[in-house]
């Protein structure tokens, strides 16, 4: 019997952790309403310390409160348990201890019999490490996990919470930056969009964009022109980027109209930046999950140098939008699929089922609870789909040759 559950989300933010922490309040008060609740603060960290907040009576009555905003109120963090080092060295376990255990004893000590992990693939995998561990040892604690990303890559689940809204935020985020167009003669606009191994965010943020245009009325004769408006190049990381090519396809556009904007998956040509940084004899950052910390190597500002150089460009804006993105409240659709996984994550954490809750892909795209060692990061997006073709054939860009597997 289900006595206390706990929740924490960890990893980076995505638009559906605070209404996902809402909608699994709810749902527990709904048909459980004995069942006591807490939330570890900064995920898989405040696991380990204890330190936890107490869903209290005034939390339920205003849960509803968490769906109008992003980020989350309980706090994320990037921890993995199976990397005893880097936890010794942040204080979060003592020397020689095994961090599973340690946050299973903690589980325990708390009283918990299930625990709810909302996060991406680092969040789940590590989830799968701890759910592992609890059957090894008979701990008879459920985890049950639900997915964020907003680059939408976790395997195999069809559409992780936020992705909708991550795309839709990053729309908005480019009408600002790309009205920067005219802030000087031979501008290159670089929109740097998240995504370490999958496009589909970049894919989608440019989509979005460019539906929006459509929605507009133009005024060429004094300059308002849809072309200088446009999105000129996409790429992602399943799609290998001709430099020389794009430059000279990318000049023309910039000789004709004037400007030329970008859509850029971070982690685009990710291989070719870390490759000259090590030949050069520089240490490629690294995060504890081994991950190649982005924002430190700036593909963004690389990609920039390289076209500005063969687009004489005069002035370059490298602009990104992942922290806007990711911090949004939940859009309509966003909303409905986390009600959706919500609901079931609840019923199943109380008929004792572990897993990841999400449309399973391969299993007829069924939603339920999909075992831990099913789940895998670092789905790629399939370039091949039609809307994204037709998309690269409307902005006059060839379609890319496979880029080599990560």
């Amino acid at each position: 019997m289900v006595k206390k559950v706990a929740i924490l989300t960890a990893g980076g933010f995505a638009p559906c952790l605070s209404s996902a922490i809402g909608g699994l309040i709810e749902r527990y008060t709904e048909v459980a309403p004995e069942v006591e609740i807490i939330a570890y603060r900064h995920g898989y960290q405040g696991l380990l310390q204890g330190d936890f907040l107490v869903v209290d009576d005034a939390v339920r009555k205003n849960a509803h409160l968490l769906h109008r905003f992003g980020g989350s109120p309980v706090g994320n963090s990037r921890v993995k348990l199976t990397n005893a080092k880097d936890l010794v060295k942040r204080g979060l376990v003592e020397e020689g201890a095994n961090p599973l255990q340690v946050a299973a004893d903690r589980l325990v000590a708390d009283g918990v019999d299930v625990l709810h992990t909302i996060g991406g693939d680092d969040t789940n995998t590590t989830a799968a490490d701890l759910a592992a561990y609890l059957a090894e040892h008979d701990y008879g604690l459920t985890v049950v996990g639900l997915p964020k990303t907003i680059d939408n890559d976790v395997i195999p689940i069809r559409q992780s919470l936020g992705a909708w809204t991550a795309a839709e935020q990053g729309s908005i985020f480019a009408q600002n930056v790309v009205a920067e167009h005219n802030s000087g003669s031979r501008m290159l606009i670089v929109h740097e969009v998240m995504g370490r191994h999958c496009g589909w965010l970049t894919a989608a943020t440019a989509q979005k964009y460019r539906e929006w245009l459509d929605t507009q009325e133009w005024l060429p004769e004094i300059g308002l022109s849809k072309p200088a408006w446009d999105v000129h190049g996409v790429y992602v990381p399943e799609g290998e980027i001709n430099i020389a090519k794009e430059s000279e396809r990318l000049g023309k556009i910039m000789d004709e109209v004037g400007n030329v904007t970008i859509f850029l998956s971070e982690g685009a040509g990710l291989d070719s930046i870390v490759a000259e940084m090590e030949a050069a004899g520089e240490e490629v950052p690294r995060d504890p999950f081994g991950h190649v910390r982005l924002n430190d190597v700036n593909p963004g500002a690389w990609f920039g140098d390289q076209f500005a150089k063969k687009l004489n460009a005069e002035k370059v804006l490298i602009q990104k939008s992942g922290y806007f993105s990711r911090s949004a409240a939940a859009n309509d659709a966003d909303l409905a699929l986390i009600k959706q996984c919500t609901d079931l994550a609840v019923d199943k954490a109380l008929a004792g089922e572990p897993g990841v809750i999400g449309h399973d892909e391969e299993n007829g795209d069924v939603l339920s609870a999909i075992a831990f060692d099913r789940i895998k990061g670092g789905k790629a997006f399939d370039i091949n789909q039609d809307w994204y073709k037709d998309m690269l054939a409307d902005i006059g860009q060839e379609f890319p040759s496979p880029a080599q597997a990560h």
